[in-house]
C-alpha cells in the first residue's frame, strides 16, 4: 500500500495528473484531465474533440461521451480520496441529462456522498459555461476493492 501513497503524492507534488489518468485507458482514451482546486477537491475536464460529437445537426456531444466521462471522474475521485490503484467496479450508474452537451469543452465535479468499507455513493455535476447551469447530474454505487 504504501507504493500507492507514494504515486498519489509524487501526482499531487508534481502536479502531472495525467499519471492517473493513464491508469484509466478510457479517460485517457477521450482525452480527459483533472487538477486539484485548491480547496483540495478535484475538477475535470474533457477538452473538446470533433470525435466526441453525437449529433452534427446542434452539433451536441454524444451522451455516451457524457456519461463515459462523468462515470471514469467517479472512478478517479475514489481511487485518490481512498489512494488505491484498485480499480472500484461499478454497481449502478444513473445519469439525468439536463442540457445538450454543447460542441465545447466540458467539466465534471464529483461529491462522494458515502465512503464505507465495502460500497461507496458518488454524485456527479457535468457542465460547461457556467457551474451552477448542469448538463448532466449522475448518481453511481461503486463495489470497492480494498488493498
Amino acid at each position: 500500500m504504501d507504493g500507492v501513497k507514494d504515486f498519489f503524492a509524487d501526482v499531487r507534488a508534481s502536479k502531472d495528473y495525467d499519471k492517473a489518468i493513464a491508469m484509466i485507458p478510457y479517460a485517457h482514451f477521450l482525452g480527459a484531465h483533472f487538477s486539484e482546486t485548491e480547496q483540495g477537491s478535484l475538477l475535470f475536464r474533457l477538452p473538446f474533440n470533433e470525435k466526441n460529437i453525437g449529433n452534427t445537426m446542434l452539433p451536441a456531444l454524444h451522451g455516451g461521451v457524457i456519461a463515459g466521462f462523468m462515470e471514469n471522474a467517479a472512478v478517479i475521485s475514489l481511487m485518490w480520496t481512498m489512494e488505491s490503484s484498485s480499480m472500484p467496479k461499478i454497481i449502478d450508474f444513473n445519469i439525468d441529462y439536463i442540457l445538450s452537451g454543447r460542441a465545447q469543452e466540458t467539466y465534471a465535479r464529483c461529491d462522494i456522498v458515502k465512503l464505507g468499507k465495502r460500497i461507496a455513493n458518488v454524485q456527479i455535476t457535468a457542465w460547461q459555461d457556467d457551474p451552477a447551469k448542469a448538463i448532466a447530474v449522475a448518481r453511481s454505487h461503486f463495489k470497492l476493492i480494498r488493498e
